[in-house]
């Protein structure tokens, strides 16, 4: 099976580039690697650039024009362009376990979308993160805190089954499914504007399409690198886009990836 890894990024090579080093530190290697890029600067390019020639795989930089918070629509354009028969999708502040991707192939199912935890890097570590260059963290590492998430077991990981109940545990920066399944609901709604409920409505419209969710717990681990919260200052229209696709049981969003798809 083919696949592609996401990783959406916005004005922090320092941070992506750890997330490459990463991703080049992978036990098994997706298909190829897109960079969906909400606008950042020249300094993203260039580190992506510098990396192509020796990265294990493909590494693509998909960039549109900085025009406010529209990850939604990066991340749709990014899925277009990919080749992966299966799309697993991480953010570009988020370091992956060296079995990140070996899980997330290993556990899909058809009809399935996996999501799994972060652990999060503490503020009062990113010196150190960022001078040692670390990408390898355990349970006992120094400056994470939710210790557990960081405990890896397959054998506990595979208890958990596929579900048809939407979690609110579910985020987009540690997410995977079949591309068919996200063409099939029409990918991100690209009415999202501003941070939000894009990834928690898309999984919305995947139940309603009778997909099945699963829980990557003790597995698909990510680090997320401590940053400020974005700005919420749209997120009552977001709401309200998200509350009309629950109440109205929505399969399909009329402002997708449709548009890029030929």
């Amino acid at each position: 099976m083919t696949s592609t890894l996401i990783i959406s990024t916005y004005n922090w090579p320092e941070a992506l580039a750890l997330v490459l080093k990463s991703v080049s530190n992978q036990k098994v290697f997706p298909s190829e690697v897109i960079i969906a890029d909400d606008g950042s600067k020249s300094d993203t390019r260039i580190l992506v650039e510098s990396l192509q020639n020796d990265f294990p795989v493909p590494l693509i930089h998909v960039w549109h024009k900085d025009d406010g918070f529209q990850k939604a629509t990066i991340l749709n354009k990014a899925i277009a362009k990919s080749i992966g028969e299966y799309i697993i999708q991480v953010d570009g502040d988020c370091i992956l376990h060296t079995n990140f991707i070996y899980d997330h192939i290993s556990q899909s199912e058809k009809n399935t979308y996996l999501y799994g935890a972060r652990v999060n890097i503490q503020k009062n570590h990113l010196f150190t993160l960022f001078s040692k260059q670390q990408i390898k963290f355990t349970p006992l590492s120094k400056g994470i805190k939710k210790r557990t998430r960081a405990f890896y077991c397959v054998f506990l990981s595979r208890k958990y089954k596929a579900h048809s109940v939407f979690s609110k545990k579910y985020r987009g920066c540690n997410t995977s499914f079949f591309k068919s399944d996200f063409v099939k609901v029409n990918g991100y709604n690209e009415e999202f504007r501003g941070w939000g409920r894009e990834d928690s409505e898309l999984a919305l419209r995947f139940h309603n399409n009778n997909v099945l969710a699963k829980r990557l717990r003790y597995a698909g681990i990510v680090f997320h690198i401590y940053h400020d919260e974005k700005s919420k200052s749209n997120l009552e229209k977001n709401n309200l886009i998200e509350i009309d696709t629950l109440e109205k049981h929505k399969k399909w969003c009329e402002n997708g990836i449709d548009k890029y798809l030929f």
